[in-house]
């Protein structure tokens, strides 16, 4: 499978380009701010974009969406939306078919109502709702709630090798694992909710006193 990550540009954003290298079929992530430098990778290894995916409505992640759509005749694709390539909703589990690969959605509401992550073999796809070491900003109410729910019952439960690429360059390292992020990342290793909530309340505090960037 061939991944490559793009700094786009922005508040740090990440973009994706994912492929199956035998068939030459491939999917974009998060095309923002520059979807020219993803499209002209894609041309020059040979890919044919089957779909764009964006991981959530956010502008700084569908910014570049016109763009891209008037490059490669492609109609980006959020959660909710229906492909008009396959039929198929964007919806929670829903698998796109790419080559011998299978795209699955995972809907992770929390930082937005329609966020989402993308699971394509061993890489997951996590926008703004897992960072290395972070995770996605919230209020401290039902949104937080909604967002450890996402955390807990959806990333952690797949395997600790699975690789994560977030939306934005904001941790110690560009990718990480769901082993990793379980063991380090101060978000999920508090005990239950409340600690997971009072924690995004003392964030500011929490960074300062373990040297935090």
């Amino acid at each position: 499978m061939y991944l490559k990550q793009f700094r786009t540009g922005g508040d740090r954003n990440f973009g994706y380009l994912v492929a199956v290298e035998e068939c030459k079929q491939a999917f974009v992530v998060d095309p923002s701010n520059n979807p020219a430098m993803i499209v002209d990778d894609a041309h020059e290894q040979g890919f044919t974009i089957l779909y764009i995916f964006c991981t959530h409505g956010h502008y700084d992640h569908v910014n570049g969406n016109e763009e891209i759509s008037r490059l490669t005749g492609l109609t980006p694709l959020l959660y909710g939306s229906v492909c008009p390539k396959t039929g198929l909703r964007v919806g929670d589990g829903a698998l796109f078919p790419l080559g011998d690969l299978k795209v699955r959605v995972i809907h992770t509401p929390g930082h937005t109502e329609d966020s989402m992550c993308l699971c394509a073999g061993d890489a997951l796809f996590t926008g703004d709702t897992l960072f290395v070491g972070k995770v996605g900003g919230t209020g401290f109410g039902a949104d937080a709630e909604e967002e450890y729910r996402s955390l807990h019952e959806k990333l952690m439960t797949l395997p600790e090798h699975t690789r994560v690429f977030p939306g934005h360059d904001y941790g110690i390292a560009p990718h990480s694992t769901i082993g990793n992020e379980k063991k380090t990342n101060p978000f999920l290793i508090q005990p239950d909710v409340d600690a997971f909530i009072d924690l995004k309340k003392n964030w500011a505090a929490y960074k300062k006193a373990h040297g935090i960037a």
